[in-house]
């Protein structure tokens, strides 16, 4: 494979032109070839195999709850940070910050410093909570500490959030390999939710975790061949940082504090932390591997192991976004509309200089396919865990055998699935996956973390001041959304790229740039817009959960604040439960009293590890 990399055009020589005969050479390599359609079509058979070895060998004697939704409670420590890991890096990292670096720069890679923010506040606030109480739903948690109302509430978001997300997790490899094989996006989708529908019913929580061990191998594996190649390409790694540098890539340090500015060190570090705290630290997917995990110690290995990953990724992301640029410096894509949306310039790229290499494509593809797998899959376990815990059990019998508690469940998971399938056509009409991505999460997230930080960290907090903080917030996060989503969608605000060239394009192309350039400079006007509406995407979960905190706050002192002796310590983080609670149940677990309000549904002491 090697030879093959060195061996590869140099698409990055600065004397290059781009006439027809150029252009025809390339474009032989821009569909796959039949050793592509194998390497692709071996991982998603792989996949299908695992899902069939742990739903019909490999099940564990336990039972069927226990052993669909945490492995029975054996998982090791490595996959399962593999699996998170898998699970987080989606179609919005491998292809959407690529995107975001060619099209913005690179600040976007202070994520990195947010992913270590997070690691924190998880470890400190959340992770030590939820484990002692070991819950099957993070949201049970709600019900021990308010209410059930604000467990369906927080349920009902959650559902809702992953149900959004979802779409954007099958839609960006569709959109990859539909460009490189010809084949239309509505029929890759509904292959890829089957495949991923198929493996996540029969096997569970296991199948979820080795699967996902498998696809992040090779989705590695395929970017670290993408990038060897690149490099090599280019003329070496200072070739690739010079280009980036002059065209205003390397801009880490936009240190403004204006909120309004799309992206800056504040909004990444601050906003990036809150939807990482948002969407991982009180994700249902993220919780329920955790509890997999025998013991707390085994937790944190596994939280250090998901944050150098994360980590790993983003730095790869970034870097493959400026080897874009200095590719396409003199003839963006983009602006010639040899691709449809910024989003397709990786797979793009991947064609273009290693579609000489056999299989390489297909491997790169595949992993793209491995992530958004990855995420579909622990996103539908999460989903069935928490529509049956919170909606459905309440409403059976109280006795179930353990087959239709899997069939249950698995119903659930083909249900999402088929709607998946059908978001994916509304998806494809909206804007870049990346500031997609953060909106969706920003309708639901802030309040989610609004809700537990006010659970955690505010021992006074009531039921009705979590209800009212709940409702406020979302409303006002959904309200400034839509607004800004409609005035983008509009044209009157637009967030101009850094400057690319086409100079370098043929002379009939650069004609029809030069003047689609014209008509887009006599486009609305964002004076009109209102100030609000022009708010960083980065901030939306901020907004959210300061709102619910602040109201929920507010609320509960005016309607008679709880006190230290009415709350359970355990439903505490550790550095705001009482004293002598922390030192006692350092030396002898039974020192943990029950003391929940009356009315709200808990477990003997005994059932919980503290």
């Amino acid at each position: 494979m090697l030879m093959y990399l060195l061996q590869a055009p140099d698409v990055c020589d600065s004397n290059m032109t781009f006439n027809a005969s150029v252009d025809s050479e390339l474009t032989q390599h821009m569909l796959f070839g039949w050793v592509d359609h194998l390497s692709f079509a071996l991982m998603l058979g792989l996949s299908a195999a695992i899902g069939i070895y742990f739903g019909v060998f490999g099940r564990a004697k336990n039972t069927a709850q226990v052993d669909y939704l945490h492995g029975g409670k054996r998982m090791r420590a490595f996959p399962v940070a593999v699996s998170q890991v898998s699970s987080h890096t989606s179609g919005t990292t491998l292809m959407g910050v690529p995107a975001e670096v060619y099209l913005y720069g690179s600040v976007y890679g202070w994520v990195c410093l947010s992913v270590i923010i997070f690691a924190l506040i998880t470890n400190y606030v959340f992770l030590p909570v939820f484990f002692d109480l070991q819950l099957t739903s993070t949201y049970e948690y709600l019900e021990r500490r308010f209410s059930r109302t604000i467990r369906l509430f927080a349920s009902g978001f959650f559902t809702l959030n992953l149900v959004l997300h979802m779409p954007l997790y099958v839609y960006m490899p569709a959109i990859a390999l539909s460009q490189v094989s010809g084949i239309s996006v509505h029929w890759i989708t509904p292959l890829v939710c089957t495949v991923c529908v198929f493996y996540t019913m029969l096997g569970g929580l296991k199948a979820v975790v080795w699967t996902d061990f498998l696809q992040s191998g090779v989705t590695l594996a395929a970017f670290i061949a993408v990038l060897i190649l690149g490099v090599v390409s280019a003329g070496g790694f200072a070739e690739v940082w010079r280009a980036a540098d002059e065209g205003g890539r390397v801009a880490f340090f936009v240190m403004t504090p204006d909120p309004f500015v799309r992206s800056s060190f504040w909004a990444v570090v601050i906003g990036a932390t809150a939807s990482f705290v948002g969407g991982c630290a009180v994700h249902q997917g993220m919780v329920q591997k955790f509890m997999s995990l025998p013991d707390l110690a085994a937790c944190r290995k596994t939280l250090a192991g998901f944050t150098f990953g994360i980590i790993l990724m983003k730095v790869i992301s970034v870097f493959t976004g400026f080897l874009l640029y200095a590719t396409y410096r003199d003839c963006d894509p983009v602006k010639t509309h040899e691709v449809s949306r910024p989003d397709q310039l990786l797979p793009f790229y991947v064609m273009r200089v290693a579609g000489h290499v056999p299989g390489l494509p297909g491997l790169f593809v595949a992993g793209i396919f491995g992530a958004a797998l990855s995420s579909m899959s622990g996103t539908l376990n999460a989903l069935s865990g928490t529509i049956y815990e919170d909606f459905l059990l309440p409403l059976m019998p109280k006795r179930k055998t353990d087959l239709l508690v899997n069939l249950i469940m698995q119903a659930i998971v083909l249900v999402v699935g088929i709607i998946t399938v059908g978001m994916v056509y509304i998806v494809e009409r909206l804007g870049t996956i990346l500031e997609l991505g953060y909106s969706v999460g920003g309708v639901t997230n802030g309040s989610l973390l609004g809700i537990f930080t006010l659970g955690m960290l505010v021992p006074s907090a009531n039921t009705k001041g979590a209800i009212a903080g709940s409702l406020c917030g979302m409303t006002a996060v959904a309200i400034l959304i839509t607004g800004a989503q409609h005035a983008t969608a509009t044209g009157r605000v637009r967030y101009p790229p850094l400057p690319t060239s086409v100079e370098r394009c043929p002379g009939n192309v650069t004609d029809s740039v030069h003047a689609a350039a014209a008509a887009a400079a006599n486009s609305a006007s964002a004076d009109d817009v209102p100030l609000v509406f022009r708010l960083s995407y980065m901030y939306y979960t901020v907004v959210g959960a300061l709102i619910v905190v602040t109201v929920g706050w507010v609320v509960s002192r005016l309607t008679g604040p709880l006190k230290l002796g009415e709350i359970d310590p355990r439903l505490l983080a550790p550095l705001v439960r009482p004293a002598d609670h922390r030192r006692a149940a350092q030396h002898d677990p039974a020192a943990a009293v029950e003391l929940l309000p009356s009315g709200t549904q808990h477990k003997p002491a005994t059932d919980a590890k503290i």
